[in-house]
């Protein structure tokens, strides 16, 4: 009986162990299938990080998003001069660049950025489908014996056309490589393990991020330094919470040595690890306060996907893509006029250039705090999946970026990109007429918007940028802030004992725990073309004006009086309250029916401004946050508001110090730079992880349509609309 009893244990162990394993086997993410194939850095993180450890018809809107199906790259090939590199380019950029003689002859080198080098802005003007592709060509950033080389890549030929090193002002963008090359560095050294354990801390619980150094005018700024703080896991996912304060070590990226360790707070306790978990599994008492909503299109979406990257709505049509330093790339933005039908020209490309965050604490371990998120690093690299249904809602569109890897092998960011139309019951026009006219009109329409996501996760911090377009032509580039508070470490686990004269340089949040005051700051660079290359830029004045006596009741007005700027340092705009104005990109070659010269306006939001002195050495290399508006003329080289090597940047090639060259930019092709600022003073509601906080500014026609643009769309009634029952009588 007992040998009966046995076999069946071991008959059914079987069965489960079998129907486990093919469980397991069904969900795995895929692998590739040969080296064509890409590595997906949301499944396989370990295997992009080095060498050692690694490793045509349009797309239409038939979909399921909420069970996002990974796409195979390794057969994708470029249909507009502006797509990214493909797999195969990248493989061939790899095999390019390991044969040319000066990075062969080294005994070693990386590829800190490789992207495509676009070709001329006339070229990709004049260019149109069914006409040959463009000349294919990657830009290559490498850093080989301590020196940085923009390469250009010929991808025809086969040859590298371009190889300039270049001035020692700056350190490229740190690969994942890099980044676990920091973490490790302090692991191999027996005084920085010794003084964990003096702490009482177990190295297996410890979590240690790599943070870039900043530049301060110090002698080291000829060696690739970044800084690592490490946390306490035990207890918790939300290590962000349990800083081991004070402990803050000084890695060279190059040696992969330890220069220093800096330990002045052994005397500061490691916050508890109680509450500070935020994942729903981890709730004791989850709130359920609301039903689940989601928008429902019984006709699907309005939007299609052509080629992979050319995205059509309404009337708008775009080029979209993903970049490892900008996250998103948005370009060829046109609107098809609802009167003539011709696709008009409004911004040949926009991203976010660079983020600033310097954080307002002086001391030993918090001075340096002053990031530059996109470039020191990526701010396309640290973009995670979006996640269906909660990030993006059912009816979105997913796009994957394709990037390199620190030894050239290509690599996949899955769902990194959402597109998806978006109804939140807004108001797109309306009028109802008075009962006293007799009249009886009430005339609406819905606003229904298209919007392009991506999420950045740099550390603690997550970024959520839409570039959200509305049928009237108006463009919203929003920015909500959530994720995660980086806190420092006190004895003190009530305000009752903080000393009066004691600067906490921030809030108590929790027992032990500060939230220190800081600043976002992100720089958009928007190459507006409206109707064409040649713009200018106005700056609307609005003043008071006296009212002569006699005239009328009134004793003032408001005027607008308008300013073309000739120079850049004529559109180098401060907002201010007192001194309101309107700022306007104008066509002047191109005047509307009436004789207005067609544009698009800026409508500001985010408007928080630095307060750090000019001379700090933060503020020189974040000198793009000196103003909110810029303009420059177009030059391909000026793309990155910080310059092009930020990591130890000294503030020499930036945005700030480009425009002091004060060129002419009336009726020139120009660019717009926009400032968003926020200034954040935490909270016990930011603690343990923080509500998102939105801001937005807009580009908005002016005059650039003869009429309204959406005069003639219909109004939604019963019929067009699905029914949906409620839960209770389904």
């Amino acid at each position: 009986m007992e040998g009966r009893n046995l076999f069946r244990f071991l008959f059914f162990l079987v069965i489960g162990v079998f129907l486990l394993l093919l469980f397991t086997w069904a969900n795995l993410p895929y692998l590739p299938h040969n080296k064509a194939e890409l590595l997906d850095c949301a499944a396989f993180s370990p295997w992009c990080s080095s060498k050692s450890k690694s490793k045509p018809s349009p797309i239409t809107n038939a979909f399921n998003p909420t069970r996002h199906r990974r796409r195979q790259h390794s057969s994708d090939i470029p249909h507009h001069p502006l797509d990214p590199l493909t797999v195969q380019e990248f493989d061939r950029v790899r095999t390019i660049i390991s044969s040319h003689a000066p990075l062969k002859a080294s005994a070693g080198y990386t590829l800190q950025a490789v992207a495509l080098e676009e070709p001329e802005k006339p070229m990709v003007l004049r260019w149109k489908k069914g006409d040959p592709m463009l000349p294919r060509r990657a830009s290559v950033v490498a850093y080989v014996k301590g020196e940085s080389h923009v390469l250009t890549v010929d991808l025809e030929s086969g040859r590298v056309t371009r190889d300039d090193i270049l001035a020692p002002s700056g350190f490229p963008m740190m690969t994942i490589a890099d980044m676990n090359v920091a973490t490790a560095a302090p692991l191999s050294d027996g005084n920085f393990n010794r003084t964990i354990i003096e702490r009482g801390i177990d190295l297996a619980d410890l979590a240690c991020l790599p943070l870039s150094s900043g530049w301060f005018g110090s002698s080291d700024e000829k060696r690739r330094l970044v800084k690592v703080q490490c946390y306490s896991l035990k207890g918790t996912a939300n290590f962000y919470m349990r800083p081991i304060e004070g402990l803050t070590v000084l890695v060279d990226l190059d040696s992969k040595q330890v220069v220093q360790i800096s330990d002045r707070g052994k005397n500061i306790p490691i916050p508890d690890a109680a509450n500070t978990d935020y994942r729903y599994s981890a709730q004791n008492k989850p709130m359920n306060l609301l039903n689940a909503i989601s928008m429902e299109q019984a006709k699907g979406p309005s939007f299609t996907v052509e080629d992979d990257h050319l995205i059509k709505w309404a009337n708008w049509e775009f080029h979209l893509k993903a970049d490892s330093r900008a996250g998103v790339i948005i370009s060829r933005v046109m609107f098809r006029d609802p009167d003539t039908g011709i696709l008009r020209n409004v911004m040949y490309k926009g991203l976010t250039s660079e983020l600033f965050v310097p954080y307002m604490d002086p001391t030993d371990a918090w001075y340096f705090k002053t990031y530059m998120d996109a470039g020191e690093y990526g701010f396309g690299l640290q973009a995670m999946p979006l996640d269906p249904l909660n990030d993006c809602p059912r009816n979105a569109y997913y796009m994957d970026g394709v990037f390199a890897a620190a030894d050239g092998t290509p690599f996949v960011q899955s769902n990194m990109i959402c597109v998806f139309e978006s109804y939140a019951g807004d108001i797109g026009w309306r009028h109802a007429e008075s009962p006293i006219t007799g009249m009886g009109i009430r005339e609406v329409r819905p606003k229904v918007t298209l919007v392009v996501r991506m999420a950045a996760s740099v550390a603690n911090y997550d970024y959520i940028v839409d570039w959200i377009f509305q049928a009237d032509g108006l463009i919203r580039i929003k920015v909500g802030l959530s994720g995660i508070l980086m806190v420092k470490g006190s004895p003190y686990v009530n305000m009752n004992q903080v000393p009066r004269e004691e600067d906490l340089y921030g809030t108590l949040l929790s027992e032990n725990v500060i939230g220190v005051i800081h600043d976002h700051f992100l720089s958009f660079y928007l190459d507006m073309d409206v109707d064409g290359p040649d713009n200018s830029f106005v700056k609307v004045n609005l003043e008071k004006q006296m009212v002569v006596d006699g005239e009328t009741p009134r004793t003032s007005l408001l005027k607008a009086t308008r300013k073309v700027a000739k120079t850049e340092k004529d559109a180098q705009i401060k907002f201010k309250l007192y001194e309101p104005a309107e700022f306007h990109v104008i066509n002047p070659s191109k005047k509307t029916r009436v004789g207005n010269p067609v544009g698009y306006k800026v409508v500001a939001g985010g408007t928080a401004a630095s307060l750090l002195d000019h001379g700090d050495p933060p503020q020189k290399r974040g000198a793009f946050t000196n103003n909110q508006i810029w303009v420059t003329p177009y030059n391909r080289s000026e793309q990155w508001a910080g310059g092009l090597l930020v990591s130890q940047s000294q503030g020499v090639d930036t945005l700030a110090v480009w425009s002091d060259r004060n060129r002419p930019i009336e009726n020139k092709d120009i660019v717009l730079w926009y400032t968003m600022g926020f200034h954040h003073i935490p909270c016990q509601e930011d603690f343990p992880i923080m509500p998102t906080v939105s801001s937005s500014f807009e580009l908005k026609p002016v005059n650039f349509f003869e009429s309204n643009p959406i005069l003639r769309i219909p109004p939604y009634v019963e019929n067009d609309l699905p029914i949906c029952k409620p839960a209770a009588s389904a």
